[in-house]
Parts: structure tokens; C-alpha cells; sequence
């Protein structure tokens, strides 16, 4: 049984609970990408650069009012299909309005990083992060009430090092960096090379997609059809663009630190807790809450 499958009967999800979680996810990508689509609509004089900060800020209020939203109808997002949607209709938008102003070179390589995508998120939820088992006779030879007592001194345990508790997967993590929501998985020893390239790969390809929404905007200005070009689909190009390039800025930095981390040997959770422990375990309690909210609601 996979990781997924497993989980999900951990959680006593069924199918129902599942199927409706998917729909909420799908139509908070359509209200958030909608509702960014508006602003070059609202604010048609000025430049892409000045639409950046109010596209934003427009997301992240969707983003907002979908969580409101949830109370009403008593089931939360999955941030991992979220993820997927986005991808989604982001390659949507490219195949039915960009696709026919790009070159074919350029077309078989946003359309196969598009497919890497898809195949890394399956891969990444899916997998197996590193986790640690050990049986209780392990914890009575120890001396040690429970396992997270055990990870608190493996200095005398070697087997123990670097393995951390997740208190969002209740699970014990070899090379624990962080658990990440996006992806729905924690960010282990084993899975850390394929987190690597799938930001990575969200780098490569939104930054492709902005080249390639860049020039159809571009081509609309110069050609003098920006007027007869249909309004919606125009729009929707330029918000996915400033979509794709939001999504770039955080990445870029995100990527930034943990080539960092992997060049000195730090670990996200290891420098956060040393660093900052107050803010260390309320992101914890930060990662709890919002798993419980996506799992349980």
C-alpha cells in the first residue's frame, strides 16, 4: 500500500470526503486565478511591474476568503491538489491560448515540463520520506519512554542521528528538513534529491511560461489586435503571467536557502529551532493546525 493510501486510511477519509476535498481545491483555483485575472481588467493603464504588488494582494485575499468559505460548507482544501490545479490550468491557459504564438521547440519543452511536473508531485506524495520504525523492545533496551525521548539523545544512539519527529505526519523523519504542505510530505533523507528538482522544476517552468505569455502579450501590442483579441482570454494570460512570476520570486529564495543548506550541511528544521526556538515551535504548531484543517474538516 502506498504512502497515500496508507495515510488516507490513517485519516478514515472516505471517498466521498476525498472527492469533495478535490472539488473545493479545484474551485479555489479557479476563484484565486479568476479573481487575479481581474486586476489587469480593473487596471488597464498601468504597467505589469505596478500589477505585481496588487496581484498579490488580490491572491492572497481569495486565498483568504476561500478558508472563510470553508466553515460554510464544513470541507477544507488539500494544498497538494491545490498545487496540482495550478499547474493544470496554468498549462490549460498555455494549450488553448498561448500555444499557437509559440515556436514547436518551445512548445515540447513547456509541455514536458508541464508532464515532469505532474509525475514529480505523484512521485513526492507518494514516496517514502525516510521514515523511521523501531520496535518497543528498541525503547526498553534505551531506556527511554518513547521514541521522541529516543531522538532526544542520539548522541548515544548513532542510528539516531538527524532523525526528527513530525508532529504533522506523526512520524519519525531520517534527515527531517521541513514538512512541506504544498507537497504533502515531509522532507526527508530519501525524498530531499526529488524535492530539489521539483522546485526546481516549478522554477524552470513557470519562468518558461512567463517567457511564453510574455511574447503573446507582446505580439497582441505590436500586431494592433489587442482590441479585437478576445478580453477574457488576454486577461487571463496576463494574470497567469503575474501568477507564474510571484510564484518565481518565493521559489527563487526558497531554492537560494537550500542549496545553502545542502552546501553546509544544514537542515531547515535543525537551523530554524537552533536559531530561533520561539518561532521554531510555533511554526510546529503553525504545521499542526493546518494539517489537522486540510485532514479533518
Amino acid at each position: 500500500m502506498s504512502r497515500l493510501a496508507s495515510e488516507l486510511h490513517r485519516l478514515r477519509r472516505s471517498p466521498w470526503e476525498v472527492l469533495c476535498s478535490a472539488l473545493v481545491s479545484c474551485g479555489l483555483v479557479l476563484f484565486s486565478q479568476l479573481a487575479v485575472a481581474i486586476v489587469p481588467r480593473l487596471f488597464p493603464s498601468i504597467s505589469l511591474l505596478a500589477m505585481l504588488p496588487v496581484a498579490g494582494l488580490v491572491f492572497l485575499v481569495a486565498i483568504l476568503l476561500g478558508r472563510f468559505w470553508r466553515r460554510f460548507i464544513g470541507v477544507a482544501a488539500s494544498a497538494p491538489l491545490f498545487v496540482l490545479f495550478n499547474v493544470l490550468f496554468l498549462w490549460g491557459v498555455y494549450v488553448f491560448v498561448i500555444r499557437r504564438d509559440t515556436s514547436s521547440l518551445l512548445d515540447m519543452l513547456i509541455n514536458a515540463e508541464c508532464a515532469l511536473l505532474l509525475w514529480g508531485l505523484y512521485r513526492i506524495l507518494s514516496g517514502d520520506p525516510g521514515i523511521v520504525a523501531y520496535e518497543s523492545s528498541f525503547l526498553e533496551e534505551a531506556g527511554c519512554k518513547d521514541f521522541v525521548d529516543a531522538i532526544c539523545s542520539s548522541e548515544k544512539y548513532p542510528s539516531l542521528s538527524r532523525v526528527r519527529n513530525c508532529n504533522c505526519c506523526k512520524a519519525n523523519v531520517r534527515g527531517y528538513d521541513h514538512h512541506c504542505p504544498a507537497f504533502g510530505n515531509c522532507i526527508g533523507q530519501k525524498n530531499h534529491r526529488l524535492f530539489m528538482a521539483l522546485l526546481t522544476g516549478f522554477v524552470v517552468a513557470e519562468s518558461t511560461y512567463t517567457m511564453c505569455s510574455t511574447k503573446y502579450i507582446t505580439r497582441c501590442i505590436t500586431s494592433g489586435t489587442l482590441r479585437t483579441e478576445n478580453h477574457f482570454s488576454l486577461n487571463m494570460v496576463i494574470g497567469t503571467m503575474l501568477f507564474s512570476v510571484l510564484q518565481v520570486l518565493w521559489q527563487v529564495v526558497f531554492l537560494i536557502w537550500h542549496v545553502y543548506g545542502i552546501c553546509f550541511n544544514i537542515r531547515t528544521d535543525e537551523w530554524v529551532m537552533s536559531n530561533f526556538p520561539c518561532f521554531g515551535l510555533f511554526l510546529h504548531q503553525l504545521q499542526v493546525v493546518f494539517s489537522f484543517a486540510v485532514s479533518y474538516s
